[in-house]
C-alpha cells in the first residue's frame, strides 16, 4: 500500500502571509503529503471548521480525517504519526525530536517569525503589496477582498508596531539581520540545521523564508550564499 494510501485526507486552513502556516506547509511538502489548502478570510475566519471549546480561532488549522490539530509546533511535531508512511521523517530515525531540533524551532517561533512582519510591511508600499499577494492567492468574495486590500495594510502597520515596542526594536531590518546571522550559525557547513536529513527545524525556516519570497526583503537572504543554498536545496525536496 502507498504512502498516499496510508495518509488521511488533509486539509490546512490557513492565510497566505502567516509565516506560521508556511511552515506547516513546508512541512506537509517536504514529506510528500498530498493537502487541500483553504485560505481563511482574517477578519470573520469563516472558513475554519468548527473547533473545540478552548482552541483559538487563528490559523493554522489542520485537519486530518477526522483529526483537527492547531498551533503549527503541534502539528509539526505530530506530522511523522499523521503521514507515518511518507518517506521522509522529520523527527529522528526513532520517531522523536532532539532537544537541538525543538530549540531551533522555538526560535524560528519566537524571534524569526515576529520579525518578519516588521519588514514585510515596513513601508506603506510594501504594506500594499502584501495586500495585493493576499487577495490574489485567496478566494474570496469582491468586497471581502477590497477589505482585506485597504484595511489590511493599516491593521498591519499597527501591528508592527507593537511588536517593535514589545520586542524592544526600533528597527526590523536589523532585526532581521541578526536572525540571518544565526540561522547561518546554525547551518554551518551541515547541509540542514541539525545534520544530514531535513526535521521540522528545516521545515520552519524554509517556511518562514518562503513567506517573505515575493519582497524585496528575499534579496536579504539570497545574498547569503549559505543561506540561499540551504533553501535550495530544501525547495528541491519540497517540489
Amino acid at each position: 500500500m502507498s504512502a498516499q494510501q496510508m495518509t488521511p485526507d488533509i486539509t490546512l486552513y490557513q492565510f497566505q502571509l502567516c509565516p506560521f502556516c508556511h511552515k506547516v506547509r513546508a512541512a506537509l511538502e517536504l514529506k510528500g503529503v498530498p493537502y487541500q489548502q483553504i485560505e481563511v478570510a482574517p477578519g470573520n475566519k469563516k472558513e475554519l471548521p468548527a473547533l473545540p471549546e478552548g482552541a483559538p480561532r487563528k490559523v493554522p488549522v489542520l485537519q486530518a480525517g477526522d483529526q483537527l490539530l492547531w498551533d503549527s509546533t503541534t502539528i509539526l511535531t505530530q506530522i511523522d504519526e499523521l503521514a507515518p508512511r511518507a518517506e521522509v521523517k522529520l523527527g529522528l530515525a526513532e520517531g522523536g525530536h532532539s532537544d537541538e531540533t525543538l530549540s531551533f524551532e522555538d526560535w524560528v517561533d519566537d524571534e524569526l517569525m515576529p520579525a518578519l512582519p516588521t519588514v514585510i510591511y515596513d513601508t506603506w508600499g510594501n504594506a500594499m503589496r502584501a495586500a495585493q499577494i493576499t487577495a490574489r492567492e485567496s478566494n474570496f468574495g469582491a468586497w471581502e477582498a477590497f477589505k482585506v486590500r485597504v484595511g489590511g495594510s493599516l491593521i498591519m502597520k499597527l501591528i508592527v508596531k507593537r511588536i517593535l515596542k514589545r520586542k524592544g526594536r526600533t528597527d526590523g531590518h536589523s532585526w532581521l539581520a541578526e536572525c540571518l546571522d544565526r540561522a547561518e550559525e546554525a547551518l554551518g557547513e551541515k547541509p540542514f540545521v541539525t545534520g544530514e536529513a531535513p526535521t521540522i527545524a528545516d521545515a520552519a525556516l524554509h517556511g518562514a523564508f518562503k513567506c517573505v519570497e515575493e519582497f524585496p526583503v528575499f534579496e536579504q537572504i539570497r545574498s547569503r550564499p549559505t543561506l540561499i543554498a540551504w533553501f535550495d536545496r530544501v525547495q528541491a525536496i519540497r517540489g
